[in-house]
């Protein structure tokens, strides 16, 4: 028996690849086939089954390219309607893979149709389960995702998870594995541990949720407090898993096409595309092609796209390093976005070269801001993180402006203001930068390093400087001011 994590740090994602005598599972694959495809290869195993957890929201799932390259059957646990084929296995269902055995347990709580798959080794003993988003390592999967308005609530979907969690996974031996969907960094759930593996029996030593003195009033109340809502593009994606969608080949196909200057601009201005660059933030800066937004490849890329661009069926251009183009694509892709139109051949030096006008963004160190702040030179201060971190610590008189909610709070500022910006390191209040920019608003400063430099600096922190506890109601209200 071989049991494999392939863990995609980008999307704090994990998919597993078991095998006994030569049969296979794949469980929650991403959307790109091939390392999937070579992967058996090289093990000289056959596919049996794609395992589904749920419908994933944050990401879309290969499992329909995956079922078509390779004849294996999809499987999803009850509740799970699609329109394609599938296997839609019963509670408590057993299904075979060479000499071991998947129990289909139904967890509902996190989506209704969550399920977890019991894996037992060649001698019938319980070896790991496959959890999904119902049990992360230090969490839980958020309730709030799969809720119907006037049908069922996330208090509902809350109570259904303590019921699954205390009587599918609990009463399981402490020795059994605990495997995953996500990490830490996943917006599927609040406060996950950076370890993507444990023993159960530790889980329910550590876990806030497996407490086992906890109520189901307690656990429902822990479990939805301090939700930021959810990212736009959660439930197009879920939709997509749930419906289907085109071939990743034809994706790639589409998109990792090399475009000269001229018909760059000209899909551009034909097709409306939007111009992402996805340089590292400290090249960007330096020069880009004015009304293009940065999103670095290199960070965050595909949760941050999915959060910022709300439509799917967005036309794309884009700028990469060499050599880098089709991971840009594939990216994309992964979270829905596969209306790519090509790249720019040559970047910013083409550009340059024919002629074209480039933009820049001003940058400032930590202490020229806290210079200039002590001076009375700074009227506003935009700390673009999370609610919950900016009531930890913050400059005094800088406003939230979570780039999660850029969209929904772009009619609080003004573009004749200047505006000083700051994320924890950078990498966000580039964007956020680049989307002022590209929507009129000129007087943006960016301060390097973000807050980890000012914090080094002489800068005065706000009232909240480094609480040992945040009361939930200042949490909750934080949260309520800008999302």
């Amino acid at each position: 028996m071989k049991v494999e994590q392939i863990y995609t740090g980008c999307l704090a994602e994990a998919a597993y690849y078991i095998e006994s005598e030569g049969e296979a599972v794949i469980i929650d694959p991403l959307r790109e086939t091939k390392p999937y495809l070579e992967k058996l290869e090289k093990e000289g195993a056959k596919l049996k089954y794609i395992f589904e957890t749920h419908f994933h929201a944050d990401f879309v799932s290969g499992h329909l390219d995956l079922a078509d390259k390779t004849g294996a059957t999809i499987v999803y646990g009850p509740q799970a309607e699609t329109t394609f084929q599938k296997l839609m296995a019963k509670d408590g269902q057993e299904l075979k893979v060479g000499k071991v055995t998947f129990k289909v347990l139904h967890t509902p709580g996190h989506t209704p149709e969550s399920t977890t798959y019991l894996l037992r080794d060649e001698e019938g003993k319980d070896y790991a389960i496959f959890t999904g988003d119902t049990l992360f390592i230090g969490d839980v999967g958020r309730p709030d995702l799969a809720q119907k308005s006037g049908e069922v609530t996330k208090e509902d979907l809350a109570g259904w998870l303590y019921d699954s969690l205390r009587t599918k996974i609990m009463p399981l031996s402490d020795e059994v594995i605990v495997y995953p969907g996500h990490g830490a960094g996943s917006a599927c759930g609040k406060n996950m541990s950076d370890e993507t593996w444990d023993s159960l029996g530790h889980q329910k030593e550590t876990n806030y949720a497996l407490r086992a003195n906890m109520t189901r009033d307690e656990f429902i109340a822990e479990v939805t407090a301090g939700l930021l809502p959810p990212p736009q593009y959660f439930a197009k994606n879920a939709k997509l898993n749930k419906t289907g969608y085109g071939s990743i080949d034809e994706v790639l196909e589409k998109g990792a096409v090399p475009l000269d200057v001229e018909a760059f601009e000209a899909v551009v201005e034909q097709q409306e595309a939007l111009i992402l660059d996805t340089r590292h933030e400290d090249i960007f800066k330096e020069g880009f092609i004015p009304g293009s937004i940065f999103i670095g490849v290199d960070g965050d890329f595909a949760p941050w796209v999915g959060a910022l661009i709300t439509d799917l069926q967005q036309p794309i251009v884009f700028l990469t390093e060499e050599g880098r183009e089709e991971e840009v694509v594939t990216r994309l892709a992964r979270v829905g976005y596969d209306n790519t139109l090509g790249y720019l051949k040559g970047g910013v030096k083409a550009w340059k070269a024919a002629g074209k006008e480039l933009d820049t963004i001003e940058s400032v160190t930590a202490a020229e801001f806290a210079q200039r702040k002590e001076q009375g030179l700074v009227d506003n201060v935009l700390d673009v993180r999370k609610p919950t971190e900016y009531i930890t610590q913050h400059v005094a008189g800088a406003q939230n402006f979570p780039l999660n909610y850029i969209n929904k709070n772009m009619n609080r500022l003004q573009r004749s203001n200047t505006y000083y910006l700051h994320c924890l390191g950078g990498f966000r209040s580039m964007i956020t930068a680049s989307i002022l920019k590209s929507r009129g608003f000129n007087n943006v400063i960016d301060i390097q390093g973000g807050w980890r430099t000012i914090e080094e600096s002489s800068t005065p922190l706000s009232e909240y400087a480094c609480p040992t506890t945040i009361p939930q109601e200042v949490i909750d209200k934080a949260i309520e001011a800008v999302a």
